[in-house]
C-alpha cells in the first residue's frame, strides 16, 4: 500500500476538524467586521490564523461561502444562547423573559455578528432570505407552541399567536441595531426590563400586573378613583 493511499485511509479526527473550522470561522467573523467583506480577502484569515491560505479554501471553497458560515455560526451561537439561558425556568413566561434577556446580551457581547448582518444586506442582495430571518423561521415554532399554551391556559389574551411573535421578534430585531448605532443608553437589565414590561403590561393599568421571575413587578396596578390627581 503507498503512502498515499494508507493516508486517504485514515479516520479524519472529526473534533479536530470541527474545532478548526470554527476556529476559522471566529477569525473570519473579526476579520469581515472589521475590514468588510470587499476588503478581506481569504488569505487575511489564513494569516491571521498561521495557516496555509489552501488549508481555509478545504473548509470553505469560495470567500462567499467562508462569509456566509460565519453568519450562520453567529446565529447558531445566538440560538445556543438563549437556549442556556431558558433552561434556567420551567415557567413559559419566565421562558419568555429569559429568552430576551439572552438576545439582547448575545448582541451586546458580540457587535461582530450585528455587524455582519449589516454586511450580508448590502453584499448579497440575491439572497431570497438573510440569514437571519432563516434562523428565526426555523425556530418560530417552537415560542408560537408555546404561546397557544399560555392562550389554553387564560395567561395571554386569545389572539394569533403570529401576531405577537411578529411584534415581538421585530421590536428586538429593531433593538439591536438601535444599540448598535446609537448606543445603549441604559443598562441591559433596564433595557430587558423596559421590554418585557410594555410587551407583558402594555401601557394601560391593569389590576394584576406580571412579575419578571427576579423578584421585580412589571408594570403598575390600576390607581382607584380617589388616588387620581
Amino acid at each position: 500500500m503507498t503512502a498515499d493511499r494508507m493516508r486517504r485511509g485514515r479516520p479524519k479526527d472529526k473534533q479536530l476538524a470541527a474545532r478548526r473550522r470554527a476556529e476559522i470561522l471566529d477569525t473570519a467573523a473579526k476579520l469581515f467586521a472589521e475590514r468588510g467583506y470587499p476588503n478581506t480577502d481569504v488569505q487575511v484569515v489564513a494569516d491571521e490564523l498561521r495557516l496555509g491560505k489552501g488549508t481555509v479554501y478545504r473548509y470553505f471553497p469560495t470567500k462567499r461561502e467562508l462569509f456566509l458560515a460565519a453568519v450562520d455560526r453567529g446565529m447558531s451561537r445566538l440560538h445556543d444562547a438563549v437556549e442556556a439561558r431558558v433552561a434556567e425556568t420551567d415557567d413559559p413566561v419566565q421562558q419568555i423573559a429569559q429568552a430576551m434577556r439572552a438576545y439582547l446580551a448575545f448582541f451586546d457581547n458580540h457587535p461582530e455578528i450585528v455587524e455582519l448582518l449589516i454586511q450580508e444586506r448590502a453584499e448579497f442582495k440575491d439572497r431570497k432570505k438573510p440569514t437571519y430571518f432563516e434562523h428565526r423561521d426555523a425556530n418560530i415554532g417552537r415560542w408560537q407552541a408555546l404561546l397557544r399554551r399560555l392562550t389554553e391556559e387564560g395567561r395571554v389574551r386569545d389572539i394569533p399567536v403570529e401576531r405577537i411573535t411578529d411584534v415581538v421578534g421585530d421590536l428586538l430585531y429593531g433593538t439591536l441595531f438601535t444599540n448598535h448605532f446609537a448606543g445603549r443608553r441604559k443598562s441591559l437589565e433596564e433595557q430587558a426590563r423596559d421590554i418585557l414590561d410594555i410587551v407583558f403590561e402594555g401601557i394601560l393599568c391593569r389590576p394584576n400586573p406580571v412579575h419578571d421571575g427576579q423578584g421585580e413587578t412589571l408594570g403598575t396596578q390600576c390607581k382607584t378613583g380617589s388616588e387620581k390627581p
